[in-house]
């Protein structure tokens, strides 16, 4: 799909990151192949950009250097929403931005806070997003499979589609 989010995508997609706030992340150079690592996140913009606090000197910030097209990974198996998101990555070195962005859970990281000169942002521009919602709970996802296994039919697994970016 092409385009910008509708309000109403783009509400799901911040609602949903949101709720799950951890994201695999993953980066791809030619020389190392894939590798992923989780990632908090700090914030999904109004225009449905993802940031997050990272070291400008870690392997990811070395793989972004060299190819910045990512993917991020939301799961929340609780609720049966799961979020795939491809974008481009860029790391921002922008100090008003870190500070608004700040919360004690990077402190955990980064324990010279703000004032370490290695802190940096990681955004993340969506490109295309994929989101699979069961919308039910874990008893009628788990009816819901048994009966299609009794009755032979396929199991519906609620809805699923794609974000335009």
């Amino acid at each position: 799909m092409s385009g910008h989010p509708t309000t109403e995508s783009l509400k799901f997609f911040r609602d949903e990151i949101n709720e799950v706030k951890t994201a695999m992340l993953t980066t791809y150079t030619a020389d190392k192949g894939f590798s992923s690592r989780p990632m908090g996140t700090a914030e999904v913009d109004e225009q449905g950009d993802i940031w997050f606090f990272t070291s400008e000197h870690s392997e990811k910030a070395s793989d972004i250097s060299v190819e910045n097209t990512v993917s991020l990974t939301y799961s929340d198996p609780k609720n049966h929403t799961y979020l795939s998101i491809m974008g481009e990555a860029e790391l921002v070195n922008d100090k008003a931005k870190m500070q608004q962005l700040w919360n004690p859970f990077v402190k955990a990281f980064f324990p010279e806070g703000l004032e370490d000169p290695k802190l940096t942002l990681l955004k993340i521009t969506p490109t295309d997003a994929e989101y699979w919602d069961g919308n039910s709970s874990s008893m009628v996802v788990l009816f819901n499979v048994l009966k299609a296994a009794v009755t032979g039919k396929k199991y519906d697994a609620g809805r699923h589609g794609k974000i335009a970016f």
